[in-house]
């Protein structure tokens, strides 16, 4: 079950709080932190492939497609 599926069902629970506080108990995903789905990438939620340098916090799709508004050049 991934992150956005919890949540999905979550909001199907929300008019039945006993049941929601149950299922939060026993189904709610840890939280990381160390690996892959520690850091996320702050523009569009990716997990995987993250640059952490320079504190961007961005995947690289991301970080691709805005590099040159924040100031970084292409060099081939």
């Amino acid at each position: 079950m991934t992150a956005s599926d919890w949540k999905k069902t979550l909001k199907q629970l929300r008019n039945k709080p006993v049941v929601m506080n149950k299922y939060i108990k026993h189904n709610k995903p840890k939280e990381r932190k160390i690996g892959l789905t520690a850091r996320k990438c702050e523009r569009c939620g990716r997990f995987g492939a993250h640059l952490k340098q320079y504190n961007l916090n961005l995947c690289r799709q991301c970080f691709r497609e805005i590099a040159e508004e924040i100031g970084f050049h292409k060099y081939s």
